[in-house]
């Protein structure tokens, strides 16, 4: 699989200065994390689900999240597993089926091995587990489940925590909690491919509910929790974990209160004002406004409830010329000594050892993500990505 594998050879050759790399289920997990992209949740109860999780690889999905928990009622676990017992055991049957990335977000820890067990050898298909509201006195025996599934059936299995519990958010429980977590996923540093955070949660927890035309971070109580969460566990010195951005909920058209964030000139520049229009009248500016905020505040990938958020995800996470470059002149092996120097595009400072850890990870989303040529921006890569 690849970003962008679904775009036509020569539409990704005239995109794309160096294209995402390919890679497997197999892959480093330093790859995978970087890889996520927009993970998409789909409720575990859908009739078609099997087809549901091809027809999304066919159109861009990378990582996908099957739910067994918030998104569907308590009466409906036990036809859910079913339901998905059944649906991974036809993709396992399919010889040519090339599924996402699978993970299964379960309600308990006793869910893990009971449904690795059930799976049979379907199994190769799941790349892990997702696991609500996770504390360090209640991520401990989700990890150790997942250990014995993975010890059970042979097969490697990550966990992808969701930070999401109001011990997190509460001001005066917070910086024990993350302690706690902290404790917990470095002690099984192994499993955990990447941290998830649930704002929707911490919003509930006021009460609150953010409207389309304001992102996490215009939400001060949400974006503290933010903050503090990159501050602990996001670190860029290795001891850190890749940590994805929020959900994004709307997808409807609603009526809009306020300008539309989105500029018009790198439509028009394109001749794709019909594209601007498209995505203000579902609301998907603000999305936008919020991948880039995400990218900004240390965050990689995101969760997704829609299919119609995945490409603008995808899109707004390639590498720009202007940063491949700079990240390529900050790594330069003689520049190990440090030193400033002027950008090949003339219009910022480098500061080789301030800015090495940045070069860093911008080369690992170069990898995965690809470089766009320098006269592409994130417009055409939408564009493309609509027309397949």
């Amino acid at each position: 699989m690849r970003h962008f594998g679904h775009i036509a050879p020569e539409v990704r050759e005239r995109l794309f200065h160096r294209e995402p790399c390919a890679f497997t289920a197999d892959s480093s997990p330093q790859l995978l994390a970087a890889a996520l992209g927009a993970t998409l949740y789909s409720p575990a109860t859908r009739p078609h689900l099997a087809d549901d999780i091809l027809k999304q690889a066919g159109r861009g999905v990378i990582s996908m999240v099957i739910c067994l928990e918030d998104s569907i009622d308590d009466a409906e676990v036990v036809g859910a597993e079913e339901n998905l017992v059944r649906h991974f055991r036809d993709l396992a049957d399919r010889p040519d089926a090339r599924p996402p990335l699978l993970f299964v977000r379960v309600r308990g820890p006793e869910q893990i091995p009971d449904l690795a067990r059930r799976l049979g050898p379907a199994i190769r298909l799941l790349s892990g587990f997702v696991l609500p509201k996770f504390t360090e006195e209640r991520g401990i025996p989700f990890l150790e489940s997942l250990a014995a599934a993975e010890t059970a059936t042979g097969r490697r299995l990550f966990a992808m925590p969701v930070l999401e519990s109001p011990q997190l958010l509460y001001l005066e429980s917070r910086a024990e909690t993350l302690a706690g977590i902290a404790r917990a996923v470095d002690k099984y540093r192994e499993r955990v491919l990447a941290l998830r955070l649930g704002v929707t949660d911490f919003c509930s927890a006021y009460g609150l509910r953010r409207p389309p035309h304001m992102t996490a971070y215009d939400v001060q109580i949400v974006a503290s929790v933010i903050a503090d969460v990159v501050n602990h566990l996001g670190r860029a010195d290795g001891t850190g974990f890749i940590v994805t951005g929020p959900v994004w909920e709307y997808f409807r058209v609603q009526e809009r209160m306020f300008k539309p964030q989105l500029r018009q000139s790198p439509f028009l520049q394109v001749r794709a004002e019909e594209l601007r229009r498209a995505l203000i009248e579902h609301d998907l500016d603000g999305l936008l406004r919020e991948i880039e905020l995400d990218r900004a505040n240390g965050l990689l990938g995101k969760t997704c409830i829609h299919p119609s958020h995945v490409l603008p995800v995808h899109a707004l996470s390639v590498v720009s010329h202007e940063e491949y470059s700079d990240a390529q002149d900050i790594l330069r092996p003689e520049r190990d000594g440090g030193g400033v120097l002027r950008s090949a595009y003339t219009n910022k400072m480098n500061e080789v050892k301030p800015h090495r850890a940045w070069a860093e990870r911008t080369l690992r989303r170069a990898e995965v993500f690809g470089v766009a040529r320098e006269d592409v921006g994130f417009v055409e890569l939408l564009s493309a990505g609509l027309r397949v």
